[in-house]
Order: C-alpha cells, then sequence, then structure tokens
C-alpha cells in the first residue's frame, strides 16, 4: 500500500516505538500511585510534558494530557463557556472548522449561547475586517483552526487573537494540523494538539492553557491532571506523545524541506486538468487538496484501494454528505464529489508520490473516457 493519507493520521515513528515499548511492557505502574514504580511513572510523564511544551514553542502557559484532541476541543470551549463573567455569551468560529468544534458550538446554542459562524473566502481564509466585526463584548471565545485540516489553508491566528483580546475575548486555536509541521504563532490562549498527527500514539491528547486561561474541568474524578481533567494517565501514551514532539522539534527543518520537495514533485506530475483547493500560498504544502472536473472522488478511491488517500476528513467520511469545508469555499456539491485529499510526509519517497498520483491521474482519465 502506497499512504497518502497524513492528515486522517501518521503512522508511529520508531523511536516512539521504542521508547513506549518499557512502559507497555514491564513498567506498568499507576502514575498516581506514591509507590517507587508510581513515582517513577509520574517523573516520565513530566519529562514527556515538557518535550511536548517545548515543541509547541508558547511562553507563558501549561500542558494538560487529553484522551484526544476532540476532548481538548470540547474541554477548550465547553470549561470557557463555564466560567466567563455574566454577559459574555457569545462565541465566534469559522464555518470551515472541524466537527469537534463546531459540533460543540452547536451543543451550546441548544442551552442559550449564542454563535457566530464567519465564512471565508474562496480561498478559504478569514478575513480580519469580519472578524473584527464580529467580535464584542459579549464575545467569551474565539476559535480558529490553525491549518485547515481539509484543504491546508493556514489561517492569521495571531492576528485573530489580537482582535479577541482587545475585546477582552479569549481565543482557542485548533492546531492539531499545525504541530510539529508549522510554527503555532504567539496570542492563542488555548491550543488544542494530538499525538497521532505527528508520529506518535493514538488515544492521547492534549490542551495548552495561558495562564489564568485554564478552563472549567469537564471531567470530574480524582483530578489526576493538575486538578483539571480526572482519569489514569498511561505512562506508555503520555512518554510516546513526548518522544514524537521532541522528535518532530529536532526535525522540523528536515522534514519542511522534504514537504517542500515532495509538494514541487506532486505539482511536476499532476496534469494542468487538477485545480488547487483553497490558498495556493498561505497553506501547508504537505496537505494537496485537489478537484477534477467531472471526477466521481469516491469511485476513483475504490478503484484504487491500494493507495491510501481520501475525500476529506476522516471523521466525517462516512457521512455521505458533500465536505463542509469545501461547500464553505463555494464549491458546488458537484465540485465538491470531484475533490480528493493527498497527504504526505516524513516517510512518503518520491518513488511512492509519483506512482500514486500517476496512477491517480490514470484512472480520472478512465472515468473520463467511461463517460465519453
Amino acid at each position: 500500500m502506497i499512504y497518502l493519507d497524513y492528515q486522517a493520521t501518521t503512522a508511529v515513528a520508531p523511536e516512539v516505538a521504542d521508547a513506549m515499548r518499557p512502559w507497555i511492557e514491564e513498567k506498568f505502574a499507576n502514575p498516581h500511585s506514591p509507590s517507587r514504580w508510581g513515582r517513577e511513572a509520574d517523573a516520565a510523564i513530566e519529562v514527556a510534558r515538557k518535550q511536548v511544551e517545548q515543541a509547541i514553542g508558547l511562553a507563558g502557559g501549561s500542558f494538560a494530557f487529553t484522551g484526544s484532541a476532540t476532548e481538548a476541543l470540547n474541554w477548550a470551549i465547553k470549561g470557557t463557556l463555564e466560567k466567563v463573567p455574566a454577559g459574555r455569551n457569545r462565541i465566534v468560529t469559522a464555518r470551515t472548522e472541524h466537527a469537534a468544534v463546531l459540533d460543540t458550538c452547536e451543543w451550546l446554542e441548544g442551552r442559550g449561547v449564542e454563535v457566530v459562524y464567519l465564512p471565508v473566502g474562496r480561498d478559504g481564509l478569514l478575513d480580519a475586517a469580519e472578524v473584527e466585526a464580529a467580535v464584542d463584548e459579549r464575545t467569551a471565545l474565539v476559535a480558529a483552526m490553525l491549518v485547515n485540516n481539509e484543504i491546508g489553508v493556514i489561517q492569521p491566528v495571531g492576528e485573530i487573537a489580537a482582535i479577541a483580546h482587545q475585546a477582552g475575548a479569549l481565543m482557542l486555536t485548533d492546531a492539531v494540523q499545525a504541530f510539529g509541521r508549522v510554527p503555532i504563532p504567539e496570542g492563542p490562549d488555548l491550543v488544542a494538539i494530538s499525538a497521532h498527527k505527528i508520529h506518535g500514539p493514538k488515544g492521547i491528547g492534549g490542551l495548552w492553557m495561558r495562564e489564568g486561561a485554564e478552563p472549567t474541568p469537564l471531567i470530574h474524578g480524582g483530578g489526576q491532571e493538575r486538578g483539571l481533567r480526572s482519569g489514569t494517565l498511561s505512562p506508555a501514551l503520555a512518554i510516546g506523545f513526548g518522544a514524537a514532539a521532541k522528535l518532530a522539534s529536532e526535525r522540523r527543518d528536515t522534514d519542511a524541506a522534504y514537504i517542500e520537495r515532495l509538494w514541487a514533485t506532486a505539482w511536476h506530475v499532476l496534469g494542468p486538468e487538477w485545480v488547487l483547493n483553497g490558498s495556493p500560498n498561505q497553506r501547508y504544502h504537505g496537505n494537496l487538496n485537489i478537484r477534477r472536473e467531472g471526477l466521481d472522488a469516491a469511485r476513483l478511491i475504490s478503484n484504487l484501494r491500494d493507495i491510501a488517500f481520501s475525500l476529506g476528513s476522516a471523521c466525517a467520511s462516512g457521512s455521505g454528505r458533500p465536505s463542509h469545508v469545501l461547500r464553505a469555499i463555494g464549491l458546488s456539491d458537484r465540485e465538491a464529489r470531484s475533490s480528493i485529499r493527498i497527504g504526505f510526509g516524513r516517510y512518503t519517497t518520491e518513488t511512492e508520490l509519483v506512482d500514486a498520483i500517476q496512477r491517480i491521474d490514470e484512472a480520472a482519465k478512465a472515468q473520463e473516457r467511461f463517460a465519453a
């Protein structure tokens, strides 16, 4: 199989697997136990926490592990709305956010919270003037994804955070697709990330919180994670996350240069019939979201089962509905259903990429010949 679905998940790095193995096998103690083995596990988790915080690269805050980025986003949004002063009952976000943000906002709307869903341009980007017009003294939280999971465009998160702060609101960014790939700018008060997007294990994410911006706990119990999140932490998963974060930091420049090379290779192979979805400039180049007139993208995937690529978000791939992100940038249902997402990264070889894209292109041409 040729794996080109890096936005859905990434392979666990060998270095990460090696770091986790002792904590899966002989070092199985509960990290919250006062025993010597428990204290050893707790110390290892704290090392991992520091590794993640250093990779995030923001000052003046702390990081808490969660079971996923979805949990982190739910916690950030619901927990913030629980603690804001009376009169601040508005969330401002974008129509292109991940379902973890949009569905949480919809849930809060049913409980009386006002949510403003801002449109994006054809390039997938928010207009700063529209953000500024929507954010006022009633706003509690502004949420904007740093790198879009479907089309890869990079929102001006630093500028958006400044607008939020000017109105006394907090700013949350979903940095799941950005962490370890592009720098996280200064400004956000809350940053959600995930391990399995950076060659770490599944089942663990986290929330970085600027001091004073910590949301009210979402999960209650023993308060194991800094009194903010209850539940027994997995040393293996936390240590895997830390190892993946450290590796991503060490390899950031190397990985970024390699992504640029793969991006250039991909466009060299693709023909002029393929059109890029989203901004051609303000984007992460490991995400290639493209469309072709008349293409049946679902059929294309079915015909090329030994190549892993996607229609868009893995979280919504089974819905049967056109991508809400592609619709938000102005594509028709037909154009959205003619779009595919190709994701590549550290372990993608140029030979694999060229072979896969040539086969994708040939299969698309075969559809055209059959339709004619």
